[in-house]
């Protein structure tokens, strides 16, 4: 089975994005959905991988978090 993002598919969305605007929509959802989840697994492995650095990001958010007026 091929990837979603071969240049085939792309193709066939655009045409697709072009025939219907629920169809179009309900593809750019499922795409940004894989996007996220693949964002989220990257930044789980590099979490995994380098701790001391992750540890550190996430100081950083929670002071940006304590520090921002509602």
């Amino acid at each position: 089975m091929p990837k979603a993002d071969s240049p085939v598919d792309a193709a066939q969305d655009a045409q697709d994005a072009q025939d219907a605007p629920e169809t179009s929509d309900a593809a750019r959802r499922r795409r940004r959905a894989q996007f996220l989840r693949e964002l989220a697994e990257a930044r789980a492995l590099r979490d995994r991988v380098q701790p001391r650095r992750a540890k550190a990001a996430r100081l950083r958010h929670a002071m940006r978090m304590r520090t921002f007026r509602w």
